[in-house]
């Protein structure tokens, strides 16, 4: 589809990753004006936004974080019958939440991390698994929160770090290995990008600081190695029920063996984001790639007509 559309950009929003947000947006309106479309920017710092009479699309793209990767601007954009980008707002629901997201995994036999839940900053260190241990907030995207106990003295500190973010806090063993990130186009897993920070985890400070992390793709695995990987991340995908796109990632055994970490609905469409990376070693530009999401979500409502 090539037609040129009025399609409303939404980006910023109320969460934590507001500003990674505005940055995805930027990227995302100067790439479909470029391609001849009329974008009008919508910022939903608040629930009351109405969408412009002659909206034919709305973008969800840039949208991170709570609110729109939750589910919450799927729901309102559905009932109100308007045409949106990438996964429905049940996927949405369940991709955001890490332990739904484990439980939708573990049913569909997609390999992952042995993990419990915690509520309480006195909680006791887990005796049902290992040091080291990952510690993130249940509902929250882009490494925020994130937090690691490498010895049983730091427990409590991280512990009570993430439970800033959130009520919840998923805990599971550290997997040892290889950091990948698997995009998934229109039911297609995209070349795998392996992440190398160069000092330190991959958190959020490395994450959005450029130049603070290698990025190889496609990552340097043997045929099989990489075919496996692929296939847990499109297990993954599939478990949380998503549709159009999202990026998975996967940690990687020295074995070669695969486990899901989670399922990131809205992935980054900044200049460091690994979507968008991904996307160009298949051969795709980012702008095609932007257009690609708006005709998914075009094709999949004449369908559906």
């Amino acid at each position: 589809m090539s037609d040129k559309l009025n399609i409303v950009v939404m980006l910023g929003g109320p969460s934590a990753e507001r500003e990674v947000s505005l940055r995805s947006g930027a990227g995302v309106v100067k790439a479909l004006r470029s391609l001849g479309h009329t974008v009008v920017e919508m910022d939903p710092k608040t629930a009351d936004w109405i969408l412009p009479a002659e909206t034919e699309v709305v973008c969800l793209a840039p949208l991170h974080g709570t609110y729109g990767e939750d589910g919450t601007v799927q729901r309102q954009l559905e009932k109100l019958g308007a045409i949106y980008t990438g996964c429905d707002s049940e996927a949405s629901r369940i991709a955001f939440d890490k332990v739904l997201t484990k439980q939708k995994c573990i049913e569909a036999c997609v390999p992952t991390a042995k993990f419990v839940v915690v509520n309480s900053e006195n909680a006791p260190l887990p005796k049902d698994l290992r040091l080291p241990l990952v510690v993130k907030p249940v509902r929250q995207g882009s490494s925020v929160g994130l937090q690691f106990v490498e010895r049983a003295e730091d427990w409590q500190k991280a512990l009570a770090e993430a439970l800033k973010f959130d009520s919840e806090v998923l805990v599971e063993e550290k997997i040892i290995g290889r950091e990948t990130t698997i995009g998934i186009l229109d039911g297609e897993a995209l070349p795998i990008v392996e992440v190398r920070p160069k000092a330190g985890s991959y958190d959020y400070r490395n994450k959005y600081t450029a130049g603070n992390t290698e990025y190889f793709c496609p990552a340097d695995f043997d045929l099989t190695t990489t075919k496996k990987i692929q296939a847990a991340a499109l297990g993954a995908f599939h478990a949380i029920g998503g549709r159009d796109c999202a990026r998975v990632d996967v940690m990687v055994r020295p074995n070669g063996e695969p486990i899901v970490l989670e399922v990131n609905t809205l992935p980054g469409m900044t200049e460091t984001s690994l979507l968008p990376k991904a996307a160009a070693a298949a051969g795709l530009s980012y702008e095609e790639l932007c257009q690609r999401m708006i005709d998914m979500a075009l094709e999949r409502e004449a369908v559906s007509a």
